[in-house]
């Protein structure tokens, strides 16, 4: 039977997220103290300690949620036929498969965050998630309010069947959310983040985090590596490294790598890390399929 391990991405982290693993578990301890001497900075004090609004400052929440799944995957010793990570998770799942290094990939995610941050600072944006409207409609509407290049907002995550997010700039999201609601959207929710992730107003951030990419050594992947940008599923490296070029900007189709994933044979999928947001995706998305998760 074939297993998918899956890996959160923002919005899944919660102070003391591993902290029993840290005090029990030596392995996990020392992979958290070897992500420590990484970063500079006691990343592990944050992740177990808060407080929450500094955890999820976007700088620090994506290292913690990478260094907490991937060292909880150690622990387990399992190797996974494929995986996939939503949107930072992905870089957890490239670790996972051995396309990464666990210190290239860590230093990579930190510059992500910090690129990801600056560039909410500086070109304010919105999120919003929509549920209860089918995938054309929503699209239909964003792009009908994308008159003008300050004025844009794009479906940025297909989570599931009905479940959309929409980002971009807080006017254009606004505006989306009221007529979003008036086309009968059960669900009209923006979302506590600090920028319009996966649009163009990430654009300041990739130039600098692809040249990072481009420097690191893609290898091939141990399992099959599912792509947000496409999908899809890929065993080349350098097809992944443009794959995760292209995430920042673009949607996140994780509904569709969910589908892939079982149309290629998976039977059983594994969410590792915190939350269990990931699982109630695939409840969703998927019939017949069993479900579990490790935090």
């Amino acid at each position: 039977m074939k297993k998918a391990y899956l890996f959160p991405g923002q919005g899944s982290q919660k102070t003391g997220m591993g902290l029993d693993h840290y005090r029990f578990n030596s392995e996990f301890r020392k992979r958290c103290e070897e992500a420590n001497d990484i970063l500079g900075y006691r990343l592990s004090d944050i992740m177990f300690e808060g407080p929450e609004q500094l955890l999820t400052q976007t700088k620090h929440t994506q290292p913690a949620l990478f260094v907490h799944a991937f060292s909880l995957l150690e622990t387990l010793g399992h190797r996974p036929d494929m995986v996939a990570g939503h949107s930072l998770g992905e870089y957890t799942a490239l670790a996972a498969s051995g396309v990464l290094q666990f210190e290239d990939a860590l230093r990579a995610v930190k510059r992500r965050g910090e690129l990801m941050q600056e560039a909410g600072e500086s070109q304010p944006g919105a999120m919003a998630a929509i549920i209860g409207l089918d995938d054309e409609v929503v699209e239909k509407i964003c792009a009908g309010l994308c008159t003008e290049p300050d004025r844009v907002v794009i479906p940025a995550n297909y989570n599931t069947k009905g479940q959309l997010v929409i980002s971009g700039h807080i006017p254009a999201v606004d505006e989306a959310m009221e007529k979003l609601r008036e086309a009968g959207a059960k669900i009209v929710k923006k979302l506590p983040v600090s920028g319009a992730f996966h649009s163009p107003l990430m654009a300041s951030a990739r130039d600098e985090l692809n040249t990072i990419l481009d420097r690191l050594a893609f290898q091939e992947p141990a399992a099959g590596v599912y792509s947000n940008a496409t999908g899809t599923v890929s065993h080349e490296p350098d097809v992944i490294r443009e794959n995760l070029k292209q995430q920042l900007l673009k949607p996140v189709l994780w509904s569709q790598t969910l589908s892939a994933m079982h149309q290629d044979g998976a039977k059983h999928f594994v969410e590792v890390g915190s939350g269990n947001v990931l699982q109630g995706l695939v409840k969703r998305t998927l019939k017949g399929v069993g479900i579990s998760g490790f935090q």
